[in-house]
């Protein structure tokens, strides 16, 4: 389409001979109007002119572990949007069972020779991984940065949220609605956000209620991510009296309150249920989820940022970023039942 100069700058609300100056890229024109400028083309829909369009930086790896839990489309639209604002163009790699590894998705990356790789939740994450494979790639050297899961071997920059501390204040915040018989439901013991989620329970759990080691042992079950290991392991807790419910995942918790109603339970009146992610449409459910919520954006815009340092050869401090999680009340936690204050150790 052919642009029309009275177009665009009534959209920009300019002179034509400044659109005219900004659309043949000559000089003496502000940066914030060449911008307006440019963001009326776009909003027309015009064409930019071929000496306008931004020039790619390059190709940076995305790789993510699924799309089926929503928090890793949200990180990966915040990623993708931040590499583009950076110049660098994303390309996301997702997982399946069966499909396409991690490892497989890396040489792909490498052989279109991308700038550097972003892993959100990847092998980085598993204790029982080989963690040389980072290593191996950092010594091409090729700057990576890892999302959620610490490897203290590997010489990269880290983002992740506090697992450790979102555990504890959704203790915290259950204890203060009367419930003692609180249960934790994740995923398995050898990742490394799973193991810190475990570790925020037990310290608020000996704390707050007063168990001992073995008490705080029968209360946490790990099993499969997703909604089917929630819905399993919250039947075994609300089998043996458990009236509050921390989760690993929002997904989870929706398998929690699944299972809750299975046994003619009522969500929050008799289990009250806490998730974790804040993911998106969990303010819609039925109840309204109640969760420690991830600081997905800034924790994206961080790893976005550390990787463009390293590429542009300002290297990142290699340690991890930590960031605070933030506490969601909604509908699915409440008062607790009457008769469930006591600890389970003693009924």
């Amino acid at each position: 389409m052919r642009a029309r100069l009275s177009d665009i700058a009534q959209q920009a609300q300019v002179s034509e001979a400044t659109v005219s100056r900004v659309l043949n890229d000559r000089p003496g024109v502000a940066p914030e109007t060449r911008q307006a400028v440019l963001t009326a083309l776009d909003v027309l829909g015009y064409e930019r002119p071929a000496r306008l369009r931004k020039r790619s930086a390059g190709l940076v790896g995305l790789v993510v572990p699924e799309l089926e839990n929503p928090i890793f489309p949200a990180f990966a639209q915040i990623i993708e949007s931040a590499l583009a604002q950076s110049g660098f163009t994303p390309v996301l790699c997702t997982q399946s069972p069966g499909g396409v590894t991690e490892d497989e998705y890396v040489e792909m990356l490498l052989d279109r020779q991308v700038s550097g790789i972003v892993f959100v939740s990847g092998l980085h994450a598993d204790t029982a991984a080989d963690h040389d494979r980072y290593r191996t790639l950092i010594a091409r050297p090729l700057p990576v940065v890892m999302i959620n899961g610490y490897a203290p071997g590997i010489p990269a920059p880290f983002v992740s949220c506090d697992e450790q501390g979102a555990a504890d204040l959704a203790v915290t915040h259950l204890i203060a609605l009367g419930h003692r018989r609180i249960g934790l439901i994740t995923g398995p013991s050898r990742f490394v956000p799973v193991r810190r989620k475990v570790a925020g329970f037990r310290s608020a759990m000996k704390r707050l209620v007063g168990l001992d080691e073995a008490d705080v042992d029968e209360l946490a079950e790990l099993s499969l991510f997703g909604v089917e290991g929630g819905e399993a392991a919250a039947g075994r807790l609300i089998d043996r009296g458990v009236t509050g419910l921390v989760c690993g995942s929002d997904l989870m918790a929706l398998g929690a309150i699944r299972a809750a109603r299975q046994r003619g339970l009522v969500v929050p009146q008799d289990v009250s249920v806490v998730g974790f992610d804040d993911s998106p449409l969990m303010a819609f459910t039925d109840p309204p989820l109640t969760t420690m919520r991830q600081p997905v954006a800034p924790m994206a815009v961080a790893a976005v940022r550390a990787l463009v340092d390293e590429i542009n050869g300002h290297p990142a401090p290699h340690t991890e970023y930590v960031f605070r999680t933030e506490l969601v009340v909604r509908g699915s936690t409440a008062t607790a039942p009457t008769g469930a204050t006591a600890p389970l150790a003693a009924v």
